[in-house]
């Protein structure tokens, strides 16, 4: 499974305000530090405001920050409000494609039931959990696991 950008960059946003409480935090300070496009974080910025996860000062002095404390924001809550769908196949979509096996596949069924297990892990985490060395439990700055290649 893949997340997509926007995905990515609302959680590394929300990483960055959490790092940065203490302060207002811009968006072209977060675009910059990550080198990447401060349009599209711009639209990330404005559904996390809807959210009312990230409070938004307006004026010259102003910018972004958190609205709720990092223990209170759901990674699992996040990325199903950020993503726009958890199509992991073609038979997953709105109008499935022309696979032969759909009508008795398994594997939809099984692919399924990895996306509400991948889904129920960040279910258990919060914001705070995955702070890069600002929680204490050592869960943050973790190194990622590298899976390799399986061959079919």
């Amino acid at each position: 499974m893949r997340l997509t950008s926007f995905t990515d960059y609302t959680l590394r946003s929300l990483m960055y305000l959490g790092m940065n409480r203490d302060k207002l935090v811009t968006i072209q300070e977060i675009a910059d530090l990550h080198d990447i496009s401060k349009n599209h974080l711009t639209k990330v910025i404005h559904q996390l405001g809807a959210s009312g996860l990230v409070e938004t000062v307006r004026g010259r002095h102003g910018g972004l920050r958190l609205n709720r404390e990092p223990e209170e924001i759901n990674i699992g809550e996040v990325v199903r409000d950020s993503e726009s769908d958890f199509y992991i196949a073609e038979c997953f979509e709105a109008e499935p494609g022309h696979c032969a096996f759909l009508r008795d596949c398994a594997l939809k069924r099984k692919l399924g039931e990895a996306t509400e297990a991948f889904l129920h892990v960040l279910d258990g985490m919060t914001l705070a959990d995955i702070l890069p060395g600002q929680n204490g439990s050592g869960k943050g700055g973790a190194q990622p696991v590298i899976l390799r290649k399986m061959r079919i």
